[in-house]
């Protein structure tokens, strides 16, 4: 029972309310992505700030597993980070595009495997503190080789494959650290156990 003259009691407070747009400018078109910067009203203190968002067409992310169960990973080099990654093939959804479309396409171009069968496994926000869009997650399954890999000008990606049931060591000693592909590795496995 909760104690009346605990000044810190246990419970939940009302969300707080949304802050005010009071002016939005566009400041840079950047190909795959765009940057804005908006002044906001504090609707506590009724302040106004300026805050930068990123304004990019929705992703998808492809957990991609072979019939003999070998999860369908990519190397590339990212230039955020400045180092080659290994993490899942995923990229931007085209106009028009399903995310399991985007899927079906991303997959086959950056490994030239083709999926036997897409489940969805959800959406998620990448960074809501920056990113309007959504990160969605596929799952492809029965997966088999067809064709060679068919980067961009812009890509180099190279495949393997890995053993699912070494997920969760390479996981555990950070051999993937992509960290949306981290989250669609473990809505995969949520939607696996879920599955048994």
């Amino acid at each position: 029972m909760a104690d009346p003259d605990d000044p810190t009691p246990n419970r939940p407070e009302p969300p707080p309310p949304a802050w005010r747009v009071l002016e939005e400018e566009h400041l840079q078109h950047c190909k795959v992505f765009d940057v804005h910067r908006a002044t906001m009203e504090s609707p506590r203190t009724g302040d106004p700030h300026p805050f930068y968002r990123i304004e990019s067409p929705d992703w998808v992310n492809i957990v991609a597993l072979t019939r003999d169960e070998h999860l369908v990973l990519v190397r590339q080099f990212r230039h955020g980070s400045r180092t080659v990654t290994l993490e899942i093939p995923g990229g931007l959804i085209d106009p028009g595009e399903s995310p399991g479309q985007a899927a079906a396409r991303e997959l086959l171009e950056e490994t030239g495997f083709r999926a036997g069968r897409l489940e969805d496994l959800g959406s998620i926000s990448p960074n809501p503190a920056l990113f309007g869009n959504r990160v969605h997650m596929q799952l492809a399954l029965d997966c088999e080789q067809v064709d060679v890999i068919r980067n961009e000008s812009t890509e180099h990606t190279t495949f393997e494959l890995l053993p699912a049931r070494d997920l969760r060591g390479v996981v555990r000693e950070i051999g993937i650290d992509h960290a949306l592909a981290v989250s669609a590795l473990y809505a995969y496995e949520i939607w696996r156990d879920a599955s048994r």
